[in-house]
């Protein structure tokens, strides 16, 4: 299944000091200086070609712990409100409902969307809250938290198992009151699979398109990736990979890709809609 319509490109914020490609980017001495730095990181993505800015406070890396609620917020909110009201679209990457209401409240022209890695299952709260506020919510596929899931990585026929698993997430989701068309699916890569996983499921996209949502895929500078290199090779190297990807996602008519090098993606993109086109792209 494919779709004429432009794959979105969702560049990544972390307000974070301990991601793994990027964290401490924003970092600085006061959390008025973070937050500025962020908002021109962002202005530099939206620059770049982004559609929408995927705003994090919280590190979801491999054994990763979690960061309180409260901090999560504060790193996050004063930045989706700047974006929000600039008229920017805006996911918010929280398992925290009480950070995805906060989010949600931002005045502005700009959307919120809420993208949460656990799909509704670390929070309680999650679904009833997006569901009330007829919010779109990126829902992941998860197993565990980042101190475990490495060690959740099991399965016999990996693309079957994370789709029927992602299945029953979203009837739980609908069940809770969001609608359909607000949902846009995650298989959630790297999340509580290996390598081969991830690859497993890449070759089986047009079976979570036929589940009838958007699609969102994240293999952003992630691990598999820099196995295709020396194992001493920057984490920048996995930034061509990731392009070849979001074309390919593009040409199979993803609804997004969520990227950390929006420059790199977005020409890998437009070459994907100049070819569609019968010649170049404008925008």
């Amino acid at each position: 299944m494919t779709s004429e319509s432009a794959t979105e490109l969702m560049g990544v914020l972390n307000v974070t000091p301990d991601s793994f490609s990027d964290g401490g980017s924003c970092e600085a001495s006061t959390p008025e200086q973070r937050t500025q730095r962020a908002l021109e990181a962002a202005a530099a993505m939206i620059a770049a070609g982004a559609t929408i800015i995927d705003v994090g406070g919280e590190s979801t890396r491999p054994g990763a712990t979690r960061v309180p609620q409260e901090e999560e917020c504060a790193r996050v909110l004063p930045v989706v409100e700047v974006l929000v009201a600039q008229g920017i679209r805006v996911s918010v990457d929280t398992m925290y409902a009480a950070t995805a209401a906060a989010c949600l409240d931002a005045k502005g022209p700009g959307e919120v969307i809420i993208n949460d890695v656990s799909g509704g299952l670390a929070d309680a709260e999650m679904l009833p809250v997006a569901a009330s506020r007829q919010a779109r919510f990126i829902l992941s596929h998860w197993r565990g938290h980042s101190v475990t899931m490495n060690d959740l990585a099991i399965y016999d026929d990996t693309a079957a198992e994370v789709l029927a698993e992602l299945t029953q997430m979203r009837d739980r989701a609908v069940a809770a009151g969001i609608a359909p068309e607000c949902i846009i699916l995650d298989p959630g890569l790297g999340f509580a699979k290996d390598g081969n996983d991830n690859w497993a499921i890449l070759k089986r996209l047009d079976d979570f398109q036929q589940l009838g949502h958007d699609l969102l895929i994240g293999v952003s500078r992630k691990r598999f990736l820099g196995a295709l290199f020396d194992q001493d090779a920057p984490v920048t190297d996995r930034d061509l990979p990731t392009a070849v990807i979001s074309a390919l996602c593009a040409e199979r008519g993803v609804w997004g890709v969520r990227v950390h090098n929006v420059a790199a993606s977005r020409t890998a993109m437009d070459v994907v809609e100049s070819w569609r086109a019968g010649g170049k792209v404008m925008r």
